[in-house]
């Protein structure tokens, strides 16, 4: 599949769609062996940082890597367990990022806030992205630079044919007049982040773990996600690929966009912000 039409130039808006066709199987195969494992039960180990790694984790790799090999053997693939066993590959200007159970301590607490996110980076920005809930039975995927669309999506039903899943897109929300829905993340939260929350006229904050906070900003559930922490590239690229077709950003303390393919950094994000809709006075975070 050297030749795929998803992987020939500048992913044009029937290439977006037929990547989210031919990455499906895979999504619904990592999202089905998680549940299977979450059910079975499980072994947590740790990584050499420290964080916390269940078979769960590499089970959805190994599904992943599989079929993005077939797909586009010639794009280089940086996978956040491969990537914890040194396995970095030297990247071009388009790669995949991959993270096959964001979330994973939620997963361990046998939460709902665990996600499969597939991203496809182009000159360092966040063409392509696909996002599973397996537990939520959601997915969320980008159809277009300027769409992004949402359907229920049940891993532990059989693989339905595309033209079957029931898809409706998704778009931000204007800020409403009484006050900014903030969403921040259930395991990781900062005093930086409340004091930043503090400047802002929120009127209700919600916890959520994973990619799911960028889904709910997509989705025009909440305004802003602030994250002043360490992340990875893998932890927001499909996120942050579907919030900006569905008419959001994500800009760093600074106001710029996030970037991608940090590799001098070693993928690491700096701090961000992501908004439903651009700040107003221009991308200033």
């Amino acid at each position: 599949m050297r030749d795929h039409p998803a992987m020939t130039g500048k992913t044009s808006r029937t290439e977006m769609t037929g990547l989210a066709r031919a990455l499906i199987r895979a999504v619904h195969a990592a999202g089905s062996v998680q549940l299977a494992v979450l059910r079975g039960g499980f072994k947590v180990r740790a990584k050499a940082d420290a964080s916390p790694v269940t078979e769960a984790d590499t089970a959805a790799e190994n599904i992943i890597l599989e079929d993005l090999h077939k797909i586009a053997p010639d794009i280089p693939i940086i996978a956040e367990e491969a990537a914890s066993r040194g396995e970095m590959p030297t990247i071009c200007r388009r790669f995949f990022l991959v993270d096959p159970l964001d979330g994973t301590r939620e997963f361990i607490r046998e939460g709902t806030d665990f996600t499969v996110n597939i991203a496809l980076v182009e000159d360092g920005a966040p063409v392509f992205g696909i996002i599973l809930a397996p537990a939520r039975k959601e997915l969320w995927l980008t159809a277009a630079a300027d769409l992004a669309l949402h359907a229920v999506f049940d891993p532990d039903a059989p693989l339905p044919g595309w033209e079957d899943i029931p898809f409706a897109p998704i778009t931000t929300a204007p800020a409403p007049a009484d006050g900014l829905r903030a969403v921040a993340s259930k395991s990781h939260m900062t005093a930086q982040t409340e004091d930043f929350l503090k400047e802002l006229p929120v009127k209700s904050l919600l916890s959520a773990g994973s990619s799911l906070k960028f889904c709910l900003l997509a989705q025009g559930l909440a305004d802003v996600y602030p994250r002043f922490g360490p992340t990875m590239e893998w932890d927001t690229a499909a996120g942050d690929a579907i919030l900006r077709a569905a008419g959001g950003i994500t800009l760093t303390t600074g106001g710029e966009p996030l970037i991608y393919g940090k590799a001098p950094q070693g993928y690491r994000n700096p701090s961000f912000i992501a908004w439903a809709r651009p700040p107003a006075g221009g991308e200033k975070g």
